[in-house]
């Protein structure tokens, strides 16, 4: 484990870096080796209170702020960020382990949503419709809420603090933002980023933390008007009840328990591809990673084969290094994580085919390594089946028709992201309305969702949608309005004697 000496990393909280109140910190330390990359605001209720009230202070002059100018800041932001990209994506695979190339692409996620809600500022569609009564003109309008809470995931520690901050920004809310504390690097640069481009003091502040005292605190203050969230399952429930108990308006997204269907008829290199690449990449720390690959029994053996020799064939290795395809797990809690459900399978009686194990070979000690895994002969039911393990491991489990895939797809708390491959067109279109997810691919992976359509699941994922245009939705409300100009009282659904 490498010692250096610790950079100290304050809250930005109306304009100003300031330690937290009570003077603590924690440490942001390398799942690749271990390494100490800084110390950071260990914030509780009064650093979330102040950096609450700096919010409201700027509210009133940003929501008067032209939305056309909003979006001209956060065109500038989306073109620093392209700047500065490879900045980003170095200290995001430093401190939470994402192999570079993909942690590009996370940044490429940010600087698209940059663009895209820059130019809702010179939209933000409303309604015009016609009025039921002579001289008399009708249309809705969005409404910012005022100050919004986000709390940010790990795993997209710049794509995510974007969909989020850019749709609430322009709509004119203010913002303060508590990020993951395994991320915290990243959320300084996207604050120093957002300054950078023009954001008044005050309309975007960031508080480090823990997610059971700084995170809890902005979601109980009486001053935030909404909290947007994104992470588990059990915190989000916990998040929505307390946000309703308290009037804020609540968004939540979730776990998942993503599934690729292989028919029959399928590529199957090309589903081998896409399997890899979905139940591997970030070292299976996605919300939409495949974790279940339900295969057509008469392409099983061929399927399996391909994958497992294809999973074995990934190199494990420092996230910086061009040629890693497979980083470590975020940190040792999720390591013992993956590590457990390992032990499940083999109580169920899954068969374990490949990895199952931390790599400890070399450097891959110093670190979270752990070996892609793929169990077979998985029953639908089975644990392994049915929960988020988060990690580099994913279940086949045979099916004979499609309807039973779907029954299988469908059969779990969550509805993120499916997959189906298929050269039948009529089966992909009935695909398209039977699995029951909120996103969906034909002969792709799970993995790859695009800014400018809704992003978000069903059931147990949590509901709300972010990116695309109804991202505005979760930092909005509504205000209809009625123009009577005809200069008489008018009465509207009163029949007239």
């Amino acid at each position: 484990m490498t010692e250096t000496r610790a950079r100290s990393v304050g809250n930005h909280i109306g304009g100003e870096v300031r330690e937290a109140a009570s003077g603590g910190w924690f440490e942001n330390r390398s799942p690749t080796d271990g390494e100490l990359l800084g110390l950071y605001a260990r914030s509780g209720a009064e650093d979330v209170g102040r950096a609450v009230e700096k919010a409201r202070a700027a509210f009133e002059g940003w929501r008067l702020y032209p939305a056309p100018k909003r979006g001209e800041i956060l065109y500038r932001a989306g073109a620093l960020m392209a700047e500065r990209k490879e900045e980003f994506a170095r200290a995001m695979s430093r401190e939470m382990g994402k192999v570079l190339s993909e942690a590009r692409g996370d940044v490429q996620e940010g600087i698209d949503m940059a663009f895209f809600a820059a130019g809702e500022g010179r939209r933000m569609l409303g309604d015009t419709v016609p009025a039921e009564l002579p001289e008399k003109f009708a249309m809705s309008i969005r409404m910012p809420i005022g100050v919004v809470g986000l709390i940010t995931p790990w795993n997209f520690p710049v794509a995510i603090p974007s969909w989020k901050s850019f749709p609430a920004l322009v709509a004119g809310n203010t913002i303060v933002l508590k990020p993951a504390e395994d991320a915290p690097e990243c959320a300084r640069l996207f604050t120093q980023l957002l300054l950078d481009a023009g954001l008044p003091e005050g309309v975007f502040n960031t508080v480090f933390g823990l997610g059971e005292e700084a995170g809890a605190a902005l979601v109980e203050h009486p001053g935030v008007a909404g909290v947007s969230f994104t992470g588990s399952t059990a915190v989000g429930v916990s998040i929505a009840r307390e946000a309703h108990r308290t009037h804020k308006k609540v968004a939540t997204e979730m776990g998942g328990k993503n599934a690729i269907i292989l028919m029959d008829d399928a590529d199957v290199d090309l589903a081998v591809e896409g399997a890899v690449w979905s139940a591997f990449g970030t070292a299976g720390q996605r919300c939409t990673a495949a974790s279940r690959l339900i295969v057509h029994e008469r392409v099983l053996d061929e399927f399996t084969e391909g994958l497992v020799r294809a999973a074995n064939a990934l190199k494990l290795g420092d996230p910086l290094d061009e040629g890693t395809d497979v980083g470590p797990l975020v940190n040792e809690e999720a390591l013992r994580k993956v590590s457990g459900y390992v032990e499940v399978a083999k109580e169920e009686g899954a068969t374990l085919l490949c990895g199952g194990e931390r790599a400890t070979e070399g450097d891959l000690s110093k670190g979270n390594f752990f070996r892609p895994t793929i169990w077979g002969g998985v029953d639908p039911g089975m644990r392994i089946a049915q929960e988020e393990i988060f990690g580099p491991a994913v279940c086949v489990i045979p099916v004979s028709s499609y309807e039973e895939a779907v029954r299988v797809n469908n059969g779990t708390p969550y509805g993120l992201s499916s997959a189906i491959y298929t050269r039948d067109v009529n089966t992909a279109f009935r695909a398209m309305r039977d699995l029951y997810t909120g996103i969906n691919y034909v002969n792709a992976g799970t993995i790859g969702a695009e800014i400018q359509l809704p992003f978000g699941g069903t059931k147990a994922t949590g509901g709300h949608r972010e990116v695309g245009q109804q991202a505005l939705d979760s930092f909005t409300e509504w205000k209809s309005i009625y123009v009577d100009y005809s200069g008489k009282l008018q009465k509207a659904q009163i029949d007239e004697v």
